[in-house]
């Protein structure tokens, strides 16, 4: 179990949307936090891919291999 400590205006707006929407404040924290740990994720495999030496093209060159250049 995890305690969070969230600055009184924040934590207001978290009651008023679970009381809105019949959800507990957990539920909404979980949700938070698991798009938060997914957005990361995903930020720092971007990121490691940028990093190694992988041939890139330019958007335009992408088109124009695909067939979709005007």
């Amino acid at each position: 179990m995890i305690a969070v400590r969230l600055p009184e205006s924040l934590e207001k707006k978290l009651e008023q949307l679970a009381a809105k929407t019949n959800r507990t404040k957990s539920y909404y924290m979980r949700k938070a936090i698991e798009e938060y740990l997914e957005d990361e994720a995903d930020y720092l495999l971007a990121l490691e891919r940028i990093q190694k030496d992988n041939p890139r093209i330019s958007l335009s060159e992408m088109e124009k291999r695909l067939g979709l250049a005007d």
